[in-house]
């Protein structure tokens, strides 16, 4: 009988009494394109920071408009300047 327990305690998983690491914040897709990026001078004046591609948009009155995509600052298009 005791060899029976004693085989049951050695096989039951050990639990850690260390306390776990925190898990690292999980970062965002701007963050992870640190490199290829370029500066653009958007309509408004600004220079942007934008990973993206530059593409060719129609614009609200029917023009075409180019715009850089995917910057740094969190936006998805925005308008260059000609």
């Amino acid at each position: 009988m005791k060899v029976l327990t004693l085989a049951l305690l050695f096989s039951l998983p050990v639990v850690p009494l260390a306390p776990q690491k925190p898990l690292p914040q999980p970062t965002t897709q701007i963050v992870k394109h640190s490199h290829g990026g370029r500066w653009y001078f958007a309509a408004n004046g600004h220079a942007v920071y934008c990973f993206g591609p530059v593409m060719t948009v129609p614009a609200s009155n029917g023009d075409l408009q180019r715009v850089a995509t995917f910057c740094r600052d969190g936006s998805a298009v925005v308008p260059l300047k000609d």
